[in-house]
Parts: C-alpha cells; sequence; structure tokens
C-alpha cells in the first residue's frame, strides 16, 4: 500500500499527479497513507468531526451535524493524509490521525484554496514551483503521545518529495475568539516569526486583526511562548513564518494565523532520520 496511494480521487485527474513513489511506511499497528476511497475520507470527516465540533466546540452546520461529518467542497479535490490503525480497522478504517493536503495544481483546476476566505494568499502564489495548503490536522484522543503526529509529519515529508513542494503554507489556530486574551501570543508571533515581505500573505482586510498589540519592549516572551499550541510551536521550529494580521473565525471558536513553511529544512530532516524502506 503507497503513502501516495491513489492520486486520481475526485476532482482531480492523472494528468494533475505524477507517479506515486510507493512508499509503505508502518510503525505497528499504524500505517500513514493517503485516502483511497470515499470511505477512507468519510472516516477522516468522522475524526475531524469528533475532534473539532464534539471536543473544541466548534458550530456545525445542520447537515454536518446530522451525520456526524466535518465536510465541505474541498474534500472533494483535496489529498486525504490518514494515519489508520489496522488493529481497529476489521470493518470501516479506524483513523486516528488526519491532514487535508491541496497543491496548488489542484486549487487552480477547482475552486481556489481555503485559507483564501481569510487570507490574501497573492505574495505566496508569485513563488515558483509547486506549494502546499494544508488544514484539518487533527489526532483521535486516544492516540496523543506523539506517534501519530510523527507518522503524519513523516508522511508529509514523503508528500513533499513526491510532489517538488517548495512551499507549504494553512490557517493555524489558537483556541478562543478574544484577541486581547491571546494577544501575548499573537504579538510573540509578529516580533520574532512575521514572514519577509516576498511571503507575507496579509489577513482580508474586513477580518483583519493587529496582531502587534504588545510592543516588543513589554511582551514577556517565555509566557508568550507557553500559550502557543504545540503544532503552531512545530511549524515555528522547522522555520516557519506567520503572515500579517490574525482572523477570528467564530464557527470554529478559533483565532487564525497564516502559517508559511519553506519545505527546505523538512525535507532535510527527513532525508537525515528516514530512508524509503519496504513494510516492516
Amino acid at each position: 500500500m503507497n503513502i501516495i496511494g491513489n492520486l486520481a480521487l475526485k476532482g482531480q485527474g492523472p494528468e494533475l499527479s505524477r507517479p506515486p513513489r510507493p512508499v509503505d511506511v508502518r510503525a505497528r499497528n499504524l500505517e500513514i497513507r493517503l485516502a483511497e476511497s470515499a470511505e477512507e475520507i468519510a472516516a477522516a470527516q468522522r475524526l475531524r468531526f469528533n475532534v473539532f465540533f464534539d471536543e473544541l466546540g466548534a458550530r456545525p452546520s445542520s447537515a454536518m451535524a446530522r451525520d456526524g461529518r466535518d465536510e465541505d467542497a474541498f474534500d472533494a479535490y483535496c489529498d486525504h493524509l490518514l494515519v489508520i490503525d489496522l488493529e481497529r480497522s476489521s470493518g470501516p478504517p479506524f483513523v486516528a490521525g488526519t491532514y487535508r493536503l491541496l497543491r496548488r495544481s489542484v486549487a487552480e483546476a477547482n475552486d481556489g484554496f481555503y485559507s483564501s476566505d481569510e487570507y490574501d494568499l497573492e505574495a505566496l502564489l508569485e513563488q515558483p514551483g509547486e506549494l502546499v495548503e494544508l488544514g484539518r490536522s487533527c489526532v483521535h484522543s486516544e492516540y496523543r503521545s506523539g506517534a501519530v503526529m510523527q507518522l503524519l509529519w513523516r508522511g508529509i515529508a514523503e508528500y513533499l518529495k513526491a510532489f517538488d513542494i517548495r512551499l507549504m503554507f494553512g490557517c493555524g489556530s489558537l483556541r478562543g475568539t478574544e484577541p486581547a486574551a491571546l494577544m501575548p501570543a499573537l504579538s510573540y508571533l509578529h516580533h520574532f516569526h512575521l514572514a519577509p515581505s516576498d511571503l507575507r500573505a496579509r489577513a482580508v482586510a474586513d477580518r483583519f486583526v493587529d496582531m502587534a498589540g504588545i510592543p516588543l519592549t513589554r511582551l514577556d516572551q517565555k509566557s508568550a511562548r507557553a500559550m502557543l499550541p504545540p503544532l503552531i510551536k512545530g511549524y515555528m521550529r522547522l522555520g516557519g513564518f506567520v503572515g500579517q494580521g490574525a482572523v477570528i473565525d467564530h464557527d470554529f471558536n478559533t483565532t487564525d494565523v497564516c502559517i508559511i513553511v519553506p519545505t527546505d529544512q523538512i525535507t532535510e530532516k527527513y532525508h537525515r532520520h528516514y530512508k524509503p524502506c519496504g513494510t516492516r
């Protein structure tokens, strides 16, 4: 079974794909690969609903509440990276973790990027080569020891390599919708991780929240760092940046920042620590 899997899912024809690189990645009972069927995408959507809506208090549409699935129009043409627990998948696949991936070449052939509702992406889209939007990242509550997230990152590294992706981006979320309460973390990101001008996506004007509310001279850097979610910290450790301005998402009960990560460090770390291998 390939981590790249069947790339000719609904909405993205074979002409948008490169030949898959067959890499089986398993760690004991866990397997990481792309979704290969509507059933597997539905399993990822159910996990997303459980995490975002049941656990974290996002507000579902009536259709999502009825079906118990977090779904939107982008799911039809995105790639869905899955960590599957093989020991719990005798029937439908048991998805322990997921990421949603959308390449520029696929977005341009469909309805664009999800993040464009919150950010002006012009600076990113002017960059040469392939890029990918990451989103809808979540891990099942029983699998948050770190192993599943490590597998997801290994899968992302394989994906970046297979499609020669130079840049990845997406909306990173801080829990809550009161910018004043989150301002230490937002100001820390603004002062220390603001993207260079040629990569600086900017929050759309009617949703723009200034992230520089606390001057650097008055910022308690240690406590501000502690406020950052682990995933955003991870992106920053990989050399990531944030765009200009935050956006409040009331439906998901979050304040979002645009994360921008050049992929050279990710692929370098992958090559150093992993090598493609057969099933193990």
